[in-house]
C-alpha cells in the first residue's frame, strides 16, 4: 500500500520520540510505500486535490534517517491512505488544509483522521460532550464570569483554546494574584474565548495520555509528570513521561469514548486525564507512541498500522 503523511518538515523530526516516525517505520517494515508532504504542497486544480509529494526511504540511521526523492505533483486519490499528522497551531491555514482534504475524501481518498472530525473536535472544547468525566469547567471571554468561577473554586487553571504542548497555561491560586493580568493576556482584553478549569491536585502524579486506536484502548498510558515547580506535565514543557497501566477510572473513560470517537471518523485519539478527570481530547497529531513502546514493550505503532490496514481494506 501507499501511505502519504501530511507532516511538519521531516528535518525537524526527533526520531527517538516522534510518533509519526514510529508509524512510518512500522509501515515500511511491513512493505508499504511511504510518502510525505506539507500543507504548503496542497493545491486544488480544476476541482481535483493535488500535492507535491516525495517518496521517502528510511535509512535506519538515527540522524540521517531518510532519503527523499524529488517531489512529484500527485492526486491524493493515488494513495491508499493520507494521514494528517501536522501539528497545531490550529489556525485558518490548518482549517483550509482540512477543507482540501475533505474534498479529496469526497473524491475517494481515505484520510485519517477524518478532516471534518478534526474540525468538529476542538481539543479543549470536545470534553464538554463528555461532561460526566470532567472537572468543573467554564468557557468564556467575560472577565466577571472568570472571576466568579475563581471565587467559587479558589484554585483554577486558565488556558487558550488553540494551544498545544502546554503553551499559555496558567495556574491561579486562592489569593487570585495576577488574575486580572492573566485574563487580559489570555483573552486579548476580552476578544478571545478561553477555558477555565478547577485545579486538579493530582497533576503532581502526571497528566496521563491515553491512546485510542481504531475504537480500542491502548493498555498503557504515559503519565507526563511536571518538573521543577511547573504545573504543566507536557513533555514539550519539560515533563517526564512514565508509562503505566490504566486505572479502573482511566478504562471507564477510555472505553466509553473509544467507540464513539471512532464512529465519528477519528482513527487515532489521545485523551488527557488528570486524576479522575478528562481534560482534553487530542485529535490532530496525538503522540507518546515511542515512550510507551520503550518502557512497556507494547508496539503502539503496530496497533496503529493494524487499524489503518483494516480501515482501508
Amino acid at each position: 500500500m501507499k501511505f502519504a503523511f501530511l507532516t511538519d518538515p521531516l528535518s525537524q523530526f526527533k526520531t527517538y520520540k516522534d510518533s509519526t516516525f514510529a508509524m512510518m517505520r512500522e509501515a515500511s517494515q511491513r512493505g508499504h510505500e511511504i510518502y510525505a508532504f506539507g500543507p504548503d504542497d496542497l493545491a486544488l486544480d480544476q476541482g481535483v486535490v493535488f500535492a507535491r509529494i516525495s517518496k521517502i526511504t528510511l535509512t535506519g540511521d538515527a540522524h540521517d534517517w531518510y532519503r527523499a526523492e524529488e517531489a512529484v505533483n500527485c492526486r491524493l486519490g493515488d494513495f491508499d491512505a493520507v494521514l494528517q499528522r501536522k501539528d497545531p497551531p490550529f489556525d485558518m491555514e490548518y482549517v483550509y488544509a482540512t477543507y482540501l482534504l475533505d474534498l479529496a475524501a469526497q473524491q475517494g481518498t481515505r484520510v485519517f483522521n477524518k478532516p471534518s472530525a478534526i474540525r468538529d473536535h476542538n481539543e479543549k472544547l470536545a470534553i464538554a460532550q463528555f461532561s460526566q468525566f470532567t472537572a468543573p469547567t467554564l468557557v468564556t471571554r467575560d472577565e466577571q464570569r472568570i472571576r466568579a468561577f475563581h471565587k467559587t473554586h479558589q484554585e483554577i487553571i486558565l488556558k487558550p483554546l488553540d494551544g498545544m504542548g502546554g503553551a499559555g497555561i496558567f495556574r491561579v491560586g486562592a489569593d487570585g494574584m495576577n488574575l486580572g493580568s492573566m485574563i487580559e493576556t489570555l483573552t486579548h482584553n476580552g476578544t478571545r474565548t478561553i477555558m477555565a478549569q478547577r485545579y486538579i491536585p493530582d497533576i503532581v502524579h502526571g497528566d496521563k495520555r491515553i491512546l485510542l486506536i481504531g475504537g480500542k484502548v491502548v493498555p498503557f498510558s504515559l503519565a507526563r509528570i511536571p518538573q521543577n515547580g511547573e504545573v504543566r506535565g507536557n513533555l514539550a514543557a519539560g515533563g517526564v513521561g512514565v508509562a503505566q497501566e490504566l486505572s479502573a477510572r482511566d478504562l471507564e473513560i477510555a472505553e466509553t469514548l473509544a467507540p464513539i470517537l471512532y464512529q465519528r471518523g477519528l482513527l487515532l485519539v489521545g485523551l488527557d486525564v488528570i486524576g479522575s478527570y478528562l481534560t482534553e481530547v487530542n485529535v490532530t497529531s496525538p503522540t507518546c507512541f515511542q515512550e510507551i513502546m520503550q518502557q512497556k514493550g507494547f508496539n503502539v505503532a503496530g496497533m496503529f498500522i493494524d487499524a489503518l490496514e483494516a480501515a482501508i481494506r
